[in-house]
């Protein structure tokens, strides 16, 4: 190990200042290295150093043989974690989030937990990991009902995996097509309950197999995004349903062979009803769920548009592969607190911002932005958290002199987004903190009236 840093990863770590001259080199016209994409820390130093002109996988080898291990323990913990919370064997069905980025840093871990929920199990050709098929687990061997399974994918994820969603598809009519009971066979039950739904609507049996087998769905074509973070940031909302209102605008477009993002709302919804689980993995120590509006948006948004069409909350989880050799699944509220904890409320964190002036203040304000928007959704956040970053950062008489010094528009922001969390009835404020935020907002807002005069 002392061989490998000292011979191979300080010596890579050390030319990531190459990066400025291999920009410029490119913007000239001049030839970059190229380099693979992914995630240092996890296990993948040869990607160093960055500044690189990266590559991403071959789609056809999604999933690897080595995601199909960590996916296969993914699809137990999660089954775990239902147990654990609802105290029932497992969910008929369940909602994941897959995004591109993390398909090729994971090398399709999503899927492969999507495939081992189902009881199918990749086909690849000889000894490589070119997936050219699926095959059904039997039931005796899986031990276990087949869990349904409905994806929300990125717009990257459409544009950079189509023969995903098909491979997808061919392993939704694979299971369907069993001869097994239906409680045995969740993947057969809701494809012949929407089949003789569509059948009812006067569909013909090939047209609405087609459509009852459907069980990938994203945003228009051409579009990108999840909708919800814009009804939050314009206020333009009222409770989570409108939020899942927006969801199934921006996500109820179904991709499979023969659709190609035609607006399905009412299957898309038809298919989250019978919803119990929502996932939503992640491979990167570096990247948590408050980095960025798109994590609320995509899975929170998911949180609620489940609850609106099933009638209750689901359990929402975590998966977490930052080593692939211990997979982990938390619950989304556990994996909240332990990231508050561990970074947003760690005192090296603001430390940290501070040195980057006016760009680390817009960094505190947007993270809780975030968070805020994670509550909005999903109603995960506890009240703690929301009177210890009050009192961390708004409430600190250093750190708001500090950002209204680089920043002043983030201290309007924040003091606003946290009367808003009130007034919604997300935080239940003391008094005497509300008192105080609603002078800090007035005080920054006659602050930004003289900038403009």
């Amino acid at each position: 190990m002392l061989d490998f840093v000292c011979t191979q990863a300080a010596p890579r770590l050390r030319q990531t200042t190459d990066e400025l001259d291999l920009l410029l080199a490119g913007v000239e016209g001049r030839f970059v290295p190229p380099l693979p994409g992914g995630s240092p820390s996890r296990g993948n130093a040869h990607i160093l150093p960055t500044g690189r002109n990266f590559y991403a996988i071959d789609p056809a080898a999604v999933p690897s043989r080595a995601a199909w291990t960590v996916g296969q323990a993914l699809a137990e913990q999660a089954v775990d974690a239902y147990r654990a919370q609802k105290g029932e064997p497992w969910p008929e069905s369940v909602a994941i989030v897959v995004y591109s980025d993390e398909c090729m840093k994971t090398n399709g871990e999503d899927i492969a937990e999507v495939f081992a929920l189902m009881g199918v199990r990749p086909r690849y050709l000889g000894q490589t990991d070119k997936v050219v098929g699926v095959e059904p687990i039997p039931l005796a061997e899986l031990g276990r009902p087949r869990i349904d399974a409905v994806l929300r994918i990125s717009g990257l994820f459409r544009d950079t995996f189509p023969n995903v969603v098909e491979l997808v598809e061919r392993a939704v009519l694979a299971v369907a097509g069993l001869d097994e009971p239906q409680e045995q066979n969740f993947v057969k039950k809701h494809t012949d309950q929407e089949r003789k739904r569509l059948v009812a609507e006067g569909l013909s049996e090939n047209e609405a197999l087609e459509q009852a087998s459907l069980r990938v769905f994203g945003c228009p074509p051409g579009t990108y995004g999840a909708g919800v973070s814009k009804a939050i940031h314009s206020q333009n909302w009222e409770s989570w349903r409108d939020l899942s209102q927006v969801y199934t605008l921006w996500s109820a477009h179904g991709y499979s062979s023969r659709f190609h993002g035609q607006a399905m709302p009412e299957l898309f919804r038809s298919q989250l009803s019978s919803v119990g689980m929502t996932i939503k993995n992640e491979s990167s120590v570096e990247i948590d769920m408050l980095d960025s509006d798109d994590f609320y948006s995509y899975h929170g948004g998911l949180i609620a548009c489940v609850r609106d069409c099933s009638g209750q909350k689901p359990v929402s989880v975590a998966g977490l592969t930052a080593d692939p050799a211990r997979p982990e699944t938390a619950r989304v509220e556990t994996e909240l607190a332990r990231v508050m904890r561990s970074r947003i409320l760690n005192p090296k964190w603001l430390e940290g911002l501070k040195r980057h002036g006016y760009k680390g203040a817009q960094e505190l304000s947007t993270t809780f932005d975030t968070f805020f928007g994670w509550d909005a959704a999903a109603e995960v956040a506890s009240n703690w958290m929301y009177d210890a970053m009050a009192r961390q950062f708004l409430l600190d008489e250093e750190t708001r002199r500090w950002m209204e010094q680089v920043n002043d528009a983030a201290v309007l922001q924040m003091s606003e987004r946290f009367l808003e969390a009130h007034q919604r009835g997300m935080w239940q404020a003391g008094e005497e903190e509300l008192r105080a935020i609603r002078r800090i907002y007035m005080d920054m807002e006659g602050v930004m009236e003289d900038g403009f005069q």
